[in-house]
């Protein structure tokens, strides 16, 4: 009878809780990996939240770039913190359980924060555009309400698509393992532990990965591919110069993004590996955020300039 009821409980508890399985397949490296990921954890706290800082208090940055600069270092900060902190309490303490709702309630910040950062990163492409090509109506086309109005519109957009995709996906029956291949509740890990029809759930997935990665990837290079036209009429190779690192910073973000996303996502299924999909995922969520205050410290001239005024 105890032996019956046991067999009871342990199936509930797989209906009732995931596995993240993690790094388990490199046991010797766990604290190696729990240093290492503490490290970029801190380093991504106190880079962006340095830049939300200078951003918010120098007066020479008090403008619709670095307004988005700002909001972005903070979606950076909530984009890590979804995952890492939980990442780092499993290797340490080697308990990888993680309930059905906590799951449910990672992967759909994990998705929204996601969303709005390809959103986010297209808003201040489309800014760059209008400083660049059309700077005498740039502070009419990007003042302050309107800049506003474009970040609530990024979040706005992207959290009610996630919340109805994560409903959908935990609607379905899992009867499967219960072992999660992934340092994080990401969609398609989950979607092989399903036993039922997962054909609309992956056609949600590449619908919204379209909408928001592609659509926003191809955008970009098109008001870049206009801002250098425009750069390279400029008569002086100062101004050029000036121009083009503005921009770079931006640049080199948004490949480092999207460039990982869109692999993740939008590559054939046939070609998708757990070790491929945990490489990819540590770029886009931890090596990106942890980068971003560093590219646009480095190359931006009133970064570095604001954050010298902190050193006494």
């Amino acid at each position: 009878m105890d032996r019956q009821k046991d067999l009871v409980d342990v199936n509930l508890t797989s209906i009732m809780e995931f596995v993240l399985l993690g790094f388990f397949d490199i046991p010797n490296l766990q604290m190696f990996l729990f240093v290492t990921f503490f490290f970029v954890y801190v380093i991504t706290l106190m880079g962006n939240g340095i830049i939300i800082f200078i951003t918010g208090t120098d007066n020479a940055l008090q403008t619709p770039m670095y307004f988005f600069l700002s909001n972005f270092s903070f979606l950076e900060i909530c984009y890590v913190s979804v995952t890492l902190p939980r990442m780092l309490v499993n290797l340490w303490t080697q308990k990888r359980h993680i309930s059905l709702f906590a799951c449910a309630t990672q992967m759909s910040f994990v998705f929204t924060f996601g969303n709005i950062e390809c959103l986010l990163l297209t808003v201040m492409a489309y800014d760059r555009y209008v400083a660049i090509c059309n700077p005498l109506q740039y502070p009419l086309v990007m003042n302050h309400k309107v800049c506003v109005q474009l970040v609530a519109a990024c979040w706005i957009t992207s959290a009610p698509i996630e919340i109805g995709q994560t409903c959908q996906i935990f609607s379905l029956p899992f009867c499967r393992s219960n072992q999660i291949n992934h340092f994080f509740c990401d969609i398609p890990p989950i979607l092989k532990l399903a036993c039922g029809d997962t054909f609309l759930s992956e056609m949600l997935l590449f619908t919204i990965a379209v909408v928001f990665i592609m659509i926003p990837f191809l955008l970009i290079p098109g008001s870049y591919s206009q801002i250098t036209s425009t750069i390279l009429k400029l008569p002086s190779a100062r101004g050029k110069a000036k121009a083009f690192s503005t921009c770079s910073s931006h640049v080199m973000v948004v490949t480092l993004f999207f460039g990982t996303a869109v692999i993740a996502y939008l590559r054939p299924k046939s070609k998708h590996s757990s070790r491929m999909d945990k490489f990819l995922s540590l770029f886009y969520t931890l090596v990106t955020p942890m980068f971003n205050p560093l590219i646009h410290s480095l190359r931006n001239k009133d970064v570095l300039m604001a954050l010298r005024k902190l050193v006494p």
